[in-house]
């Protein structure tokens, strides 16, 4: 049973991940935006968001001694088409193999791993597990599922992110193979696990409040008789877990998606120092709403994919139930 819970929970990922990739990436490049130590942040795009928080978004030199004007922010759907346009269509998949292997690796583990404790930890009798225990058994799986995935996450975002630099400042990774080769070649092996700490603080946060939340939200539904266990329920329960999970986690995904981007010269001081140090020069620069980022694309992306997670992965428990 435990090996099968790992193999149904990673065949959902991918599927999940794949599918809602464009959406993952217009959210790392939403949260890119801002960042004062690109070479030219003129070339940023220029369009203006829809619930873009204009109060503290002046953008301020390293020494924050004076505010300086920041370039206007461009929202999800305006992004896509200029993605689009700039860079081609198949631009909207960059880093597709590297989201397959996250998912392969962190998904996998997580939702396994996840599926066992979950049974270990149940009443013997009544087969129910309350909130509290659901919520440590995703913290427990989201941040083991982290630490295993954490090489292919650094390559996913580094991968789409390529397309917002200069030309001759891209990676131009070929594939999630490459990535993680160029990494370990150039900037040794342990810059596969930058970041790491909140890779895995993130994951234990996302992990907890979208698979807990899912399992809670289905069994009030089904107990309380508003709907039978079916598509509907699957689609009502996930979409709310997906939102739970945005809200929760989108603040740790800024940081980690700006650390894991950064680009540390030979010889040169790094734009941060780790994630502290990060989130602080970000929310200096451009204000405490500059950590909610990309919530829109966050939300739009979390959402359908948890949707297309949990109903696949029930799908595939009804193809799978008789092995």
């Amino acid at each position: 049973m435990g090996v099968k819970g790992f193999v149904e929970g990673g065949i959902a990922s991918i599927i999940a991940g794949a599918s809602t990739h464009p959406l993952d990436l217009i959210k790392v490049r939403i949260q890119l935006q801002g960042e004062s130590h690109l070479p030219n942040p003129a070339m940023q795009p220029g369009f203006r968001p829809a619930l873009a928080f204009t109060s503290a978004t002046a953008s301020m030199p390293s020494t924050f001694c004076a505010p300086a004007p920041q370039p206007p922010r461009v929202g999800p759907v305006s992004l896509g088409l200029r993605i689009a346009q700039t860079e081609g269509v198949a631009a909207l998949f960059s880093g597709v193999s590297a989201t397959i292997l996250r998912q392969t690796l962190y998904s996998t583990t997580r939702m396994g791993l996840y599926d066992i404790l979950k049974r270990k930890w149940a009443d013997p009798e009544s087969g129910n597990l309350p909130l509290p225990s659901k919520l440590a058994a995703g913290l427990v799986a989201g941040g083991v599922g982290a630490a295993v995935g954490n090489p292919a996450d650094v390559a996913m975002v580094r991968m789409q992110a390529d397309g917002r630099l200069p030309m001759h400042q891209r990676r131009n990774y070929k594939s999630v193979i490459d990535a993680i080769r160029e990494m370990s070649k150039h900037e040794g092996i342990t810059s596969l696990w930058r970041c790491s700490s909140l890779t895995v603080n993130r994951a234990m946060i996302v992990t907890a409040s979208q698979l807990a939340s899912y399992d809670q939200m289905k069994e009030v539904i089904l107990e309380k008789g508003i709907m039978k266990d079916g598509i509907g329920t699957h689609v009502v329960a996930s979409f709310g877990a997906g939102f739970v999970a945005a809200v929760a986690s989108n603040p740790i995904d800024v940081i980690k998606t700006r650390v894991m981007n950064m680009k540390v010269e030979a010889g040169a001081t790094a734009p941060y120092s780790g994630a502290l140090d990060c989130a602080m020069k970000t929310v200096r620069a451009e204000g405490p709403m500059a950590l909610y980022k990309g919530f829109i694309p966050t939300i739009s992306r979390q959402g359908p994919f948890t949707v297309v997670l949990f109903v696949t992965l029930e799908k595939v428990r009804e193809l799978l139930k008789d092995f």
